[in-house]
């Protein structure tokens, strides 16, 4: 095999054999094809993407580089739910202890930061002491004792995908269909599961802005999925506005706890339900949905949730106080209020900008290997639909100097659009796909 052909190859929109993509990754875990051809070759998949005998073969190649966990031991169902990424997208770290005090096992392998968009392990990060890197023993048997976990891959599973993960968020190549399906499924595929719920972002703030797209995805997905024997549903949710108030680690963190204790924004508390009865129903397709749902309102609302999240959170090395105490979070070093520059209604507030923003700020990734500071980010004050008048607070900038302040808040007044009428929004969740097709919802 001669890497710079297949490169060639595909960089003219040809295509590849099922054994010339196991055998080109292959030789990548072996240093046989270096980090530049990989770039090259990633950037080639952006530009020319890859057919379904050549996703087919990647996916493959990526659950064989490691293991699976084996869950066999638990009866209850096991189902884990993943999200392609947003800008104040922390449902994961509520619908996690919800779907498990629904009665299910919920093992759920996240990710880090990706471009603009905020990570899940970044985020419980923030809370002192936990941990992400559980050894699949561990995981299994935090899964076992608390009825859920969230962790980082192990080194055994799919060790292609990690180090693709982090090559892809350097280069540039993180919106490209067929690298977003195969990563996440290679992951969710080795996880030992009974189904899958996967929540599949549309809007400019998605790495696939279009709803063409997040519908090929979603379907691509869902297709991978059941020929592998996992029940997968994929909802389409909105990502043309933030996701909740909260944006930046710890904000986030804080703000999950929040809904957890039955407050919270209302985005965020409806797209938490609407992805917990979708698990509950995964898991066992007879329930009723209403009575479902019900359940899950009343185990935010009374705080069962709060607590198993707060018994991850110990069973992970973490400090459950935070469940009580949320200030134990990291914060910011400054944090200042930026005001509206005229009046009006608000007509956008634009997702993607402010997750840059974040990475501007130092709560993201620039390359591989750098730190977060967690406490730094936005609260909006603002939604689109809002009447604002001059001066008034369109939120806060948490930064970690006063320079970086003032740059948030430049980020944000360019990120909030003011004018006149009234602004068209899509329908927070719109679309549900499963094996019989896809439902406008």
């Amino acid at each position: 095999m001669i890497p710079a052909r297949l490169i060639e190859r595909k960089r003219e929109g040809g295509s590849l054999d099922r054994e010339e993509i196991r055998g080109f990754f292959a030789a990548y875990l072996r240093a046989e094809v270096t980090d530049y051809q990989m770039s090259a070759f990633l950037m080639a998949v952006f530009f020319r993407g890859m057919n379904q005998e050549e996703l087919d073969a990647l996916v493959a190649v990526m659950l064989e580089s490691g293991g699976t966990v084996d869950f066999s031991h638990l009866p209850e169902p096991k189902v884990d739910k993943h999200s392609t990424g947003g800008v104040g997208d922390k449902v994961s770290l509520v619908v996690a202890p919800l779907a498990a005090e629904l009665g299910l096992r919920v093992p759920m392998m996240a990710g880090r930061g990706l471009g603009h968009t905020g990570g899940t392990l970044d985020k419980l990060e923030a809370i002192p002491g936990f941990r992400t890197d559980l050894s699949m023993e561990r995981f299994v048997s935090v899964v076992g004792e608390v009825g859920c976990a969230i962790t980082g891959q192990t080194a055994e599973i799919a060790p292609l995908d990690r180090r693709l993960y982090d090559l892809r968020n350097a280069t540039g190549t993180v919106p490209s269909l067929p690298l977003i399906a195969s990563s996440i499924m290679s992951k969710k595929l080795a996880e030992g599961l009974t189904a899958l719920l996967l929540d599949v972002k549309v809007g400019d703030g998605a790495f696939l802005p279009q709803e063409k797209e997040a519908l090929e995805l979603a379907r691509t997905m869902v297709a991978l999925g059941e020929a592998r024997g996992v029940r997968t549903t994929a909802l389409l949710t909105a990502m043309d506005r933030p996701l909740g108030r909260a944006l930046g680690n710890a904000l986030e963190t804080r703000e999950a706890i929040d809904c957890l204790a039955g407050g919270g924004p209302a985005d965020l508390r409806r797209v938490t339900l609407d992805q917990a009865v979708e698990m509950a129903l995964l898991a066992d397709p007879r329930s009723d949905r209403g009575a479902t749902r019900s359940r899950a309102e009343r185990a935010l609302d009374d705080g069962r949730a709060l607590e198993h999240f707060a018994r991850m959170v110990a069973a992970q090395g973490g400090d459950a106080e935070v469940v009580e105490h949320p200030d134990r979070l990291p914060r910011a070093e400054v944090v200042i209020d930026c005001a509206a520059p005229s009046a009006g209604v608000v007509t956008r507030v634009s997702p993607r900008p402010l997750g840059w923003g974040i990475v501007e700020l130092g709560g993201g990734r620039r390359a591989v290997g750098d730190r977060v500071h967690p406490g730094v980010g936005f609260v909006l004050m603002v939604a689109p639909g809002d009447r604002v008048e001059t001066g008034a607070p369109l939120g806060q900038v948490h930064a970690a100097c006063a320079e970086d302040a003032e740059l948030g808040s430049s980020i944000l007044r360019e990120a909030v659009t003011i004018g006149a009428g009234q602004p068209q929004l899509r329908r927070l969740v719109s679309h549900r796909v499963s094996r019989d097709g896809v439902e406008a919802l």
